[in-house]
């Protein structure tokens, strides 16, 4: 057991979970997904249909025909990921499809792996379906396989993302998802909540709802209207979110871009029909900092909204992320950003060093940060928060807390998220008695009776 480090890229998903069997001489495909869950509910989309074309899925190189990488370009560092995990899969298996957010630059791939047998670019299944073809061709049985498959999940089987849209209209200076993914394209409500029902009625416990900019779900749609059991359901994010509160899961929003109508959620939250709590990307407070991000550049407001949030949902939780080191950053900025941290006392908080990234606007910005300041303010701002959430945290003990179980290790210790806490990137609680009768996905009752920086312990009640 071991508690959540502070340090956690936000940026990334899960480890996927590969358990599918594999019949005599079935063709298999291995997957290694890199990046955000966005990405990770790409991979899924893949597997499902080459699962539904009767191919396996391989946990490994070595039992593969084939591999796909689903690449992450976010960062220069998730490149450099990326093309490290290409260049494994080629010298492991040799037959190797790129896809994902890298390759909307197949140059750059190419330029390092030229023998790669395909180069696509994000949410492009039919290319990697096609290329998955050339490289090993189906080879179905017609008694087993070719029926609709119910679709290939890399989570655990008790919670899923849902993702609602793709790509982003903003323009912040030191992103390029919108050069990669393209410009908002959002579902239609009806189809999401087909899917949500379908997630929920096969044992699904916790949706967590993604996309690049949740709230604005539904703009590009002119928030059209679907029918949905009879009725219309607008495609606008409050909407969604209150149907698929009545779907009997756990409904959690990541990725919820600070526009004034955010605050129509929170009734929401209160009433219980999501979970109290919100992902909601700050990254910065000085306006100057914000300005030269192209960010909204309005902290003092933001303060009043946390506020008025909380009012209406005490028990609300606050997950944010920031940039530290952002070209031009002065120390009297740095410094309004601990300010503004204290005074928020945001409950969960991740952070990124600022790096350059090929093609990024901000990369032309003038006063870039040494790379000792900015591991010094990260130090600092992560102090910062380790603080708070210690603070706030020790404020649960003696508390009642309903948690889902993820795992239950050799040891009959339980690994639980409360409601304040998402996978991954925000803490554990921890139960290491009474678990015989507990199996993943359950929802129990439990008495917090210690906690730490990150992560809770306590006892079924």
């Amino acid at each position: 057991m071991s508690q959540n480090p502070p340090n956690l890229r936000p940026d990334l998903a899960p480890l996927p979970r590969f358990d599918d069997t594999r019949r005599a001489g079935q063709p298999a495909i291995g997957m290694v997904s890199l990046g955000c869950p966005k990405a990770l509910v790409d991979s899924e989309r893949i597997l499902t249909r080459l699962r539904a074309e009767g191919y396996a899925i391989s946990p490994d190189y070595a039992g593969a025909d084939a591999v796909i990488v689903n690449t992450c370009g976010f960062l220069d560092s998730a490149k450099a990921e990326s093309l490290e995990a290409i260049g494994e899969a080629l010298a492991s298996n040799g037959k190797v499809i790129v896809t994902g957010c890298l390759g909307a630059e197949p140059e750059f791939i190419t330029g390092t792996h030229p023998k790669v047998l395909a180069v696509t670019g994000p949410h492009q299944y039919e290319q990697v379906l096609d290329a998955v073809h050339g490289a090993v061709p189906p080879a179905p049985d017609p008694f087993i396989d070719l029926l609709p498959a119910s679709g290939v999940t890399l989570t655990p089987r008790h919670y899923s993302y849902l993702k609602i849209a793709e790509g982003c209209n903003h323009k912040c200076k030191f992103c390029i998802i919108p050069d990669m993914r393209g410009r908002l394209v959002s579902r239609p409500a009806n189809a999401v909540l087909r899917e949500a029902e379908k997630l929920v009625e096969a044992g699904v416990k916790e949706l967590l709802v993604i996309s690049q900019d949740t709230s604005a779900y539904g703009l590009d749609r002119k928030h059209d209207l679907s029918m949905w059991k009879e009725r219309e359901v607008r495609a606008h994010i409050t909407d969604l979110a209150r149907e698929m509160g009545q779907l009997g899961a756990w409904v959690r929003l990541h990725y919820v871009y600070p526009y004034p109508y955010v605050k129509d959620l929170i009734p929401l939250m209160s009433e219980g029909l999501i979970l109290p709590y919100l992902d909601i990307p700050f990254q910065h407070a000085h306006p100057e900092t914000l300005r030269r991000m192209a960010r909204p550049a309005a902290a003092e407001r933001t303060l009043d909204r946390i506020a008025e949030w909380r009012s209406i949902c005490p028990e609300i939780t606050l997950r944010s992320t920031f940039i530290v080191g952002y070209p031009g950053e002065t120390e009297e900025e740095f410094q309004v950003l601990l300010d503004w941290l204290e005074e928020a006392q945001l409950d969960r908080v991740g952070c990124f060093q600022y790096e350059n990234v090929a093609g990024a606007r901000s990369n032309d910005l003038p006063d870039h940060v040494p790379e000792e300041v900015k591991q010094e303010r990260w130090d600092r701002f992560m102090e910062k928060a380790q603080a708070i959430s210690e603070a706030k945290l020790a404020a649960k003990i003696g508390s009642l807390q309903q948690v889902i179980v993820d795992e239950i290790d050799a040891d009959g210790i339980a690994t639980c998220r409360t409601k304040a806490d998402a996978p991954e990137i925000d803490g554990n609680l921890f139960i290491d008695e009474g678990t015989e009768a507990l199996s993943p996905g359950d929802i129990v009752t439990v008495e917090v009776d210690e906690a730490s920086e990150y992560d809770l312990w306590g006892r079924l009640v």
